[in-house]
């Protein structure tokens, strides 16, 4: 049976996005999937103005680009992120409200449209995830982290706010007491308090983190691109609205789904006992799990 491009892919590197001259963001396109690695790993990836600009543009050309069915957000160097840089802080002088909310604001874009996106994103972390960063990786629907992963909503440390959408993104992930504990007391959480209190969702060695990352995206990047984002826009609202509002999504978004190729084909393998085309990778090897 033919099937259509965009709901029967075949896992073919696609174009780049345009990311050209961008030095301290690296993105790159293969299987229908961007990588995009924060890379400024003398830095632990701490974020300055400049790099901030630069992830919101790799984000929003990756979003906007149709050979990207998937994202993994990623760090170089063996840290994601160690959040803001503090040395880009103005050390020792007093920085303007307005000035401040400016640089903030720079990385909204980025941000939102990662949040905002149809399209399925994967964190990969290991080391440092601080700040921002841990703000930037619960953007992600899904994290993954390394054993050595550490996280921490450490503004208060820099008498700080939460940023990265962290204020809107943890409580909704953990519960509003755990993101209080979190955020008012600046404490670290190793990865497998991730795993307990359920923003972490596995525990990959450091050697198989990115790999994994990019198999869980290509498994994502070949399902159904409509299901995706009908599920995703749906579990966003979810938070928001009540339970007779989400049976009346929940209904019409299903019947946008039962009208796709990928469903009538999908169910037609079913019936023909062919395999199913949408398959989630396993973990890798349970003897490796102990890498650090």
């Amino acid at each position: 049976m033919n099937k259509p491009a965009r709901e029967d892919i075949a896992m073919h590197p696609g174009p780049s996005p345009s990311t050209s001259g961008l030095r301290f963001v690296d993105c790159s396109v293969a299987s229908h999937v961007a990588t995009i690695c924060l890379n400024r790993p003398q830095r632990r990836n701490a974020m300055d103005i400049d790099m901030r600009r630069e992830l919101a543009e790799a984000v929003r050309s990756a979003v906007a680009d149709p050979e990207v069915r998937a994202i993994v957000l990623t760090g170089s160097g063996g840290h994601f992120c160690a959040g803001g840089d503090i040395k880009d802080m103005q050390a020792g002088e007093r920085l303007q409200a307005g000035a401040g909310r400016l640089r903030m604001k720079a990385a909204h874009p980025g941000i939102q449209a990662l949040f905002e996106t149809d399209k399925p994103v994967i964190a990969a972390v290991d080391g440092y995830a601080y700040g921002g960063g841990f703000g930037l990786a619960l953007i992600a629907d899904l994290v993954l982290a390394t054993p050595r992963a550490r996280f921490c909503m450490s503004f208060m440390k820099v008498g700080l706010v939460p940023d990265c959408g962290a204020l809107y993104t943890l409580a909704r992930s953990v519960g509003l007491h755990r993101a209080k504990a979190a955020m008012l007391s600046a404490r670290e959480l190793d990865a497998q308090t991730g795993m307990d209190w359920g923003f972490v969702h596995e525990l990959v060695p450091p050697a198989h983190l990115l790999p994994h990352a990019q198999a869980m995206a290509q498994a994502l990047a070949g399902g159904s691109s409509s299901a995706i984002a009908l599920t995703k826009q749906a579990l966003n609202q979810s938070q928001l609205t009540d339970f007779s509002a989400m049976l009346e999504m929940e209904a019409t978004a299903q019947g946008i789904a039962f009208s796709s190729d990928f469903h009538r084909d999908a169910i037609g393998d079913f019936v023909a006992g062919r395999p199913s085309r949408f398959v989630w990778p396993g973990l890798p090897p349970a003897a490796d799990a102990s890498t650090s």
